[in-house]
């Protein structure tokens, strides 16, 4: 029974040291792990200064650029005052004119205001007189028609008389021969 106790002591004694050890071996993961994230994060580290030192070096040659630019800008600004007093009195001028030109254009607007009225007058007289027009022309074809139906009935009646007229010569020429 002693060795059994002694045996159970013995393997409670290897339980507890697999255990450690199953903890140290836990704790040797984690610190691998961590030693890998750390190298990961340290590539990444030096990935990152890498395209930081290429857009710093791309950021100076855009910033040498954008020097000689502001230079030529500034060259044409002294160009551009020179022009922009010449412009300013070309301005002055065109606003005069633009004022006379309202002016004008005020007048012509009432003018264009009388006009259009005048249109509108003339427009409904046009359209009063292709009324009369038109109440004239059916007119005409009435009298033309009852012209053509008198004149008709006058040449009717012509031949009436015509015949009439020769009927009475016959029985005067037939009196007379008796």
């Amino acid at each position: 029974m002693e060795a059994i106790k002694k045996k159970m002591q013995m393997l409670k004694l290897d339980k507890e040291n697999a255990i450690d050890r199953a903890e140290q071996a836990e704790t040797d993961k984690k610190a691998a792990e961590d030693k890998c994230k750390q190298e990961m994060q340290l590539k990444e580290a030096k990935h990152i200064a890498e395209e930081a030192d290429r857009k710093y070096e791309e950021v100076a040659r855009k910033l040498v650029i954008l020097e000689g630019e502001l230079e030529r800008a500034e060259e044409r600004a002294e160009l551009s005052e020179c022009k922009a007093s010449d412009l300013e009195e070309e301005l002055k001028n065109v606003t005069n004119n633009l004022k006379s030109l309202e002016a004008q254009s005020e007048k012509y607007s009432e003018k264009e205001d009388k006009y259009e009225e005048e249109i509108k007058v003339l427009t409904d007289k046009l359209k009063e007189a292709e009324t009369r027009a038109e109440f004239a022309e059916r007119t005409v074809a009435k009298l033309e028609k009852s012209i053509d139906d008198l004149e008709d009935e006058l040449y009717a009646q012509k031949l009436k008389y015509k015949a009439i007229s020769e009927e009475l010569d016959h029985a005067l020429n037939d009196m007379t021969s008796l």
